[in-house]
C-alpha cells in the first residue's frame, strides 16, 4: 500500500493523490485510492468508511481529504455545497498570458460518450456555470505558471476553460492540440492548496503540497 497520508484525527484524512490514480474505479483489478484507504482505516478501527466529498481527474495529482465518518462527509459535503472549501492548484500553461489575474465564467457541456466537455451558450440544454479565477506567477519562453482558484467543480473544467481561453495545459491529450493523442504525458496539473474549516472544532485548516511534474521544476521557485 502505498499511501500518503499528510494529517489524520478521528473525523477526516488528508493524502496526496499520485497521478494516472484513479480516487475510485468500478474496474477490475485497478488499485483506486478509496479502496487503500478503506483497508488502511479498517486495519486500524475495524471500520472501512470512507467518504468521498471532492474528486481529481484520475491524470491529476494533488491534495485531498476524506471523511472518516457519516458526520464528517455531510459537514465537509455542506462546506462544498457553500462554497467554503477552497482548491487551488497550479498549471503550467501553454503562452505567454498578459492578464496577470482573471476570473474566467463560462458554461459546460458533459459528453458522457467521449468523457469530454466543452465550452456552449448558457441557454445549451444541461449547460452548467463555471467559474474560476487564475493568477500568473510566472512565465518563461512560451510557458506560464498559474494559480487557478476553483469556484465550481465541474467535469475537466479548468482543463476546459484555459483550453477556450487560449492557454490549454502542457501535455493535456484532449484538450491541448499540441499533445492530442500522445502517450506517456499527462496534464501539468496539480491540486496544490486545500483549504477548510474541521468538521467537528471549526478550526481552520490548510494542507498544502508541491508538483512533482518534471514540466514544473522549471518554476518550482515561483510556488
Amino acid at each position: 500500500m502505498n499511501l500518503n497520508i499528510i494529517f489524520e484525527d478521528n473525523y477526516v484524512i488528508i493524502c496526496k493523490k499520485r497521478k494516472n490514480m484513479a480516487v475510485e474505479t468500478a474496474k477490475i483489478g485497478e488499485i483506486d485510492l478509496v479502496s487503500q484507504l478503506r483497508n488502511y482505516v479498517k486495519d486500524k478501527s475495524g471500520s472501512s468508511y470512507i467518504g468521498v466529498v471532492h474528486r481529481l481527474d484520475q491524470p491529476v495529482e494533488g491534495v485531498m481529504v476524506f471523511a472518516k465518518n457519516p458526520f464528517a462527509a455531510a459537514e465537509l459535503s455542506k462546506q462544498i455545497s457553500q462554497n467554503k472549501m477552497k482548491k487551488f492548484y497550479l498549471s503550467v500553461l501553454c503562452g505567454k498570458m498578459d492578464n496577470k489575474e482573471e476570473k474566467l465564467v463560462d458554461y459546460l457541456l458533459k459528453n458522457g460518450k467521449t468523457n469530454t466537455s466543452s465550452v456552449v451558450n448558457k441557454e445549451t440544454k444541461d449547460a452548467k456555470k463555471s467559474e474560476l479565477i487564475y493568477r500568473v506567477l510566472n512565465t518563461i519562453d512560451n510557458l506560464s505558471l498559474a494559480e487557478i482558484e476553483l469556484i465550481t467543480g465541474r467535469h475537466h473544467q479548468i482543463r476546459v476553460q484555459m483550453a477556450n481561453a487560449g492557454f490549454p495545459l502542457w501535455g493535456d491529450v484532449k484538450y491541448n492540440q499540441k499533445f492530442l493523442n500522445q502517450r506517456n504525458v499527462t496534464p501539468a496539473l496539480c491540486a496544490y492548496k486545500l483549504e477548510f474549516l474541521h468538521p467537528k472544532t471549526k478550526e481552520k485548516m490548510i494542507f498544502k503540497i508541491e508538483p512533482e511534474g518534471d514540466i514544473f521544476q522549471i518554476f518550482n521557485k515561483y510556488y
